[in-house]
């Protein structure tokens, strides 16, 4: 409910980098909420990801791996989204510590049945929550997919500097304040107060680089620069695909239709002649195409319901076919038959019922009774510009995916393992330490690395850096890792100028990436090796500079990127395998990790497979793309195969005269592959200038990306050409072997 008074605040941070962030300082909600009333409700809510949750009171150890991960929220926030509750006394219950509400799914997932009020779970395995409400399982289709929310009183266990008041000089991205604003209050009045909030909270520097705006609910899910799931020129191209498929298959109607029309003039002169008016005449055939638009819905409902298994995975989904599920569902229902039978019913409607009835009984049509070669010609070009215009942009979107992939990113991401480590306590250290000797005897593993995170990350740490004898930090943000002494060896990266860091569990040393050289006007690497940078204010010496390497996905250009050391940062244990030995080596590592850590969940994933995560929604429109070009290729085909069965009827005469004349079996073909030739060059020139804008528009999207090379288009027309001669083929050596006698004698 009230969803257009809803609102989230965002972040803007202007730099050199000009960065965008759904979240917000820690301490923003509670600030806002007591120095304005603009808003009904205000709530924060901090969500954590990846966290294991195991159930103390059980006999047996039972934990699971929460990939949606928990989070921390304020009352208001459940009231703002009208979470309905299925259990419990409310959601004040969170005003108190160390209480949590949990779904229903998650309920039963646990303990096995819905009524878990009074149950304990264990977070992260050191704090104890009690189930104090169950929440109804959330939808579908929502964004917030977090199934498990703790008093926000808790935050300070997870996270004390989000919980601390005076956090203001960093965001984190799950950070998220969301109002609902009070009837009658618009968004702009509330951004016009944001730069005041800005001089009380923050320094003169940081009020200008932080920007404050209110995101629309609607929004959310469509919006990139936010973390959205998908931009809404997706869906638009998309749908504008699926408009294209039926539009051909009506023209496809419309050309097969009017080609037969011959073989149903009998019929249209005997209904003339007996009294039938041309538009009972016309309504007749609407009336069959709409009977034949019928059919073809049941059996698209039938496809539609076996292929739902694919989609729900391709895009992990639960959708369900269900046409009675949503009055809107029914209305585009009906309006798309009725939309089709008229698109693809009216023109061959037209053409039968205006035969006239001598010449219909005689069967002395002309090409102008029966439609003419120029409005199958323009039909035959449409379909094949649509399939070219799918082919450039399968051959665009493959091409960029295998780029993406396969090039070189700086580093080594082959044969890596990547296995998340908690840090939870004073035996972190320790527990690390037995990990890595353990796992360095098993036969198989070449390198071993603690670190934050690999080179390439969809989550990154950025802060200010500031360089020896500058009176202040630079004016753009510095991407920020930490890491052992061995993460350079393990993922191959190189150094252009100066050593490695020496071992140790604490910031001592920097590498910093050419990148970060250039941005402080460094013109020589080695000559910023020795110099002292002070990196979210710890000082220290740089002691190498690292080639470039890409730390996000090709989207985005290379960051400028520090390494150094610090245990206490170490979320991940990268290992290099032996792809040899590899089954032994995941099922030894495996154990070990086990044995090492034994009341977390074990997560083993390949190094390539998070970065082929970059590209999920890429690799999903290519299948769609795909699915969609073979779909139009073969409707155009039949369009062709159609064009061509009228010409072969409209040219028996002629074909049996050249033979008599003497013409050889090509000089047959070509009359019909002339007019093929001269329409799927037509359809090109339409379709390229089409392709070219549409696929230089996706390619924008990536600071590293293919070129839009000719040999594509070249491609995509070869493509054509190949499955224009198989449609027409066997349909025209036909007509050409066709004894010229017997055609002649047919007249």
């Amino acid at each position: 409910r009230n969803g257009d008074r809803i609102y989230r605040v965002v972040t803007e941070i202007h730099n050199e980098n000009n960065g965008k962030t759904p979240g917000v300082p820690p301490p923003f909600t509670k600030a806002f909420r007591s120095d304005y009333t603009f808003a009904e409700k205000t709530a924060r809510v901090v969500g954590f990801g990846g966290v294991t949750v195991s159930l103390p009171e059980e006999k047996e150890m039972k934990k699971f791996q929460e990939d949606d991960g928990v989070a921390c929220a304020e009352t208001p926030f459940f009231d703002i989204f009208n979470f309905p509750l299925a259990e419990g006394s409310g959601y004040h219950v969170l005003n108190e510590p160390n209480k949590a509400l949990i779904t229903e799914r998650i309920a039963r997932k646990y303990f096995g049945t819905t009524h878990a009020i009074g149950k304990k779970i264990r977070v992260d395995t050191r704090i104890d929550f009690v189930v104090a409400g169950i929440l109804i399982d959330l939808p579908q289709n929502t964004d917030r997919r977090h199934e498990i929310y703790l008093s926000d009183y808790n935050l300070k266990d997870f996270s004390p500097w989000i919980a601390d008041d005076k956090s203001w000089g960093g965001i984190n991205s799950e950070t998220h304040c969301f109002v609902l604003l009070k009837p009658g209050v618009q968004p702009e009045q509330v951004e016009k107060v944001f730069p005041s909030m800005k001089r009380k909270y923050y320094s003169d520097g940081d009020k200008n680089t932080f920007f404050f705006k209110l995101q629309p609910l609607r929004d959310i899910h469509f919006n990139p620069d936010y973390n959205g799931y998908v931009e809404k020129k997706y869906i638009w191209a998309l749908a504008l695909v699926a408009l294209f498929l039926v539009t051909t298959a009506c023209v496809n109607f419309i050309n097969l239709a009017t080609a037969q029309a011959v073989n149903r003039a009998k019929e249209v002169g005997i209904r003339k002649v007996l009294g039938g008016l041309k538009r009972q005449l016309f309504w007749q055939f609407i009336a069959e195409t709409a009977l034949i638009t019928l059919f073809a819905l049941l059996v698209a409902y039938g496809l539609a319901w076996l292929g739902l298994p694919w989609l729900n995975g391709l895009f992990q989904t639960k959708l369900s076919v269900n046409p009675f599920s949503s009055p809107l569902l029914i209305i585009y229902t009906l309006g798309i038959g009725l939309l089709v039978t008229f698109l693809s019913g009216s023109y061959p409607g037209l053409v039968l019922s205006g035969f006239q009835p001598i010449a219909a009984l005689k069967g002395k049509l002309s090409q102008k009774n029966l439609g003419g070669f120029s409005l199958r010609r323009a039909l035959v070009v449409f379909q094949f510009g649509i399939s070219q215009l799918l082919i450039v942009g399968t051959i665009v979107i493959a091409g960029q995916m295998e780029y993406s992939r396969h090039s070189d990113l700086g580093f080594s991401k082959d044969a890596v393992a990547m296995i998340p480590v908690p840090i939870t306590d004073s035996t972190g250290k320790g527990r690390m330490e037995t990990l890595h000797n353990r796992i360095a005897q098993v036969p198989g593993v070449e390198k071993i690395s603690f670190c934050s995170q690999a080179p390439a990350a969809s989550s990154n740490n950025t802060t200010g850096i500031k360089y020896q004898g500058r009176p202040k930090e630079e004016a753009w943000d510095i991407n920020t890792k930490l890491a052992d002494d061995q993460y350079l060896a393990t993922f191959g990266i190189k150094l252009v100028a100066g050593r490695n860091l020496f071992p140790s569990d604490t910031v001592r040393e920097y590498l910093l990436n050419e990148t970060a050289v250039k941005r402080l006007n460094v013109g020589n690497p080695a000559d910023i090796i020795n110099k002292q940078v002070t990196i979210n204010g710890k000082e220290a010496m740089v002691v190498g500079v690292m080639k470039d390497f890409n730390n996000y996905s090709f989207r985005m250009e290379i960051y400028p990127q520090s390494i150094s050391t610090g245990y206490n940062g170490y979320d991940n244990c990268a290992v290099k395998l032996n792809m040899a030995n590899l089954s032994s080596a995941k099922a030894s590592i495996e154990k070990i990790w086990n044995e090492v850590y034994p009341e977390y969940v074990y997560n083993f994933q390949f190094l390539d497979d998070r970065i082929a995560n970059f590209y999920e929604l890429d690799t999903i429109m290519l299948k769609l793309i795909k699915a969609f070009a073979g779909i139009a290729i073969f409707i155009g085909c039949l369009g062709l195969y159609g064009l061509v069965s009228f010409m072969a009827v409209q040219k028996t005469k002629e074909i049996g005269v050249r033979k008599v004349l003497g013409a050889s079996l090509p000089n047959i073909l070509w009359l019909f592959g002339k007019e093929f030739t001269r329409l799927l060059v037509i359809a090109f020139l339409i379709a390229a200038p089409l392709a070219w804008w549409a696929m230089h528009a996706y390619l924008q999207d990536f600071k590293f990306r293919i070129p839009m090379s000719p040999y594509i288009f070249l491609l995509a027309i070869g493509v054509s050409f190949l499955i224009a001669a198989i449609t027409v083929g066997y349909k025209s050596i036909r007509a050409a072997l066709a004894n010229p006698v017997k055609s002649l004698r047919t007249e």
